[in-house]
């Protein structure tokens, strides 16, 4: 059991964090938890692998509800506990972990004002290693405490799986230069569309429109475009980066160099992929349960 002035310094700095003032700040403005979904939700669950280097299996041991000093900075309508769980698996992260661990959440009481029963819960906890202390973690946002179900767990190692992948897709920050290139008889032609990313590597996404066909497009992830890279799977990776963060329409400055009609056809392309890669809707990341928040 962790010394009195030990706990003290734990949750004065995890609460004092801009980490975890801006998790807390989310709390305060989340609408309540939609209904329970049937299924995991891809996108959810990439949010909270992609951003949580620690990803743990465990089961609550003990839940202490926090206090007056304790529990500064707690957003109003939280409860803040202290948590002590056994680890039963490690299923990110690049250090050790001893086989048990504490951490700080925020919980919401429902309707009736009930706090749900953390202790002996069984949870997926998405996190950051604390850099004072091995056995502590720091939870990577408001949501990242979540009841354990057989689909979240294999959902979260499957991503995991893609994420450190050495062919893992990168990030998509934006759309760079979009070209259109007409081509020999009315109606046909090819858009490429040249995309950006944090470290640079190559993007794009072509479109080849053919008189009697319907439009195709592909990803290529190689400085060469090909046009028969082929199309994401969806619930993959690529999928998310591309459907989760391009923007809605084509920037005018990606077309700025285009005539008036190679203009229109590129943005009429661009259209079809996102209609194509379909809508990014965020539901539940857990499949059987809400998180504990």
């Amino acid at each position: 059991m962790m010394t009195r002035s030990k706990y003290l310094i734990f949750a004065i700095f995890l609460s004092g964090s801009p980490l975890f003032a801006t998790a807390s700040a989310q709390n305060v403005r989340a609408a309540p938890p939609p209904p329970i979904a049937a299924v995991a939700q891809y996108p959810d669950v990439a949010a909270l692998v992609l951003r949580s280097p620690t990803i743990v299996d465990a089961r609550i041991r003990r839940a202490q509800k926090l206090k007056g000093a304790e529990a500064a900075g707690t957003p109003p309508g939280l409860i803040r506990y202290y948590v002590q769980a056994d680890v039963a698996a490690l299923i990110r992260g690049t250090d050790s972990l001893p086989a048990q661990i504490s951490y700080l959440v925020d919980v919401a009481p429902d309707a009736r004002g009930r706090v749900p029963q953390l202790k002996k819960a069984r949870v997926l906890l998405y996190a950051l290693p604390s850099p004072l202390y091995a056995n502590q973690i720091r939870l990577s946002g408001p949501d990242s405490q979540r009841l354990w179900s057989a689909d979240l767990d294999a959902l979260t190692r499957s991503i995991t799986r893609e994420v450190l992948a050495a062919d893992a897709p990168p990030a998509v920050t934006g759309v760079g230069s979009a070209f259109f290139v007409p081509g020999a008889l009315p109606g046909e032609g090819e858009t490429q569309i040249f995309l950006t990313t944090p470290d640079n590597r190559p993007v794009s996404l072509s479109v080849l429109r053919r008189a009697g066909e319907q439009r195709r497009w592909a990803v290529s992830l190689s400085e060469i475009v090909d046009e028969s890279a082929g199309v994401p799977k969806r619930d993959s990776l690529l999928w998310y980066r591309l459907a989760c963060f391009l923007p809605a329409t084509l920037p005018q400055a990606s077309v700025g160099g285009l005539d008036s009609a190679a203009a229109l056809a590129a943005r009429d392309d661009y259209q079809f992929v996102r209609q194509q890669l379909g809508s990014c809707a965020s539901g539940p990341p857990a499949g059987d349960a809400p998180p504990i928040m």
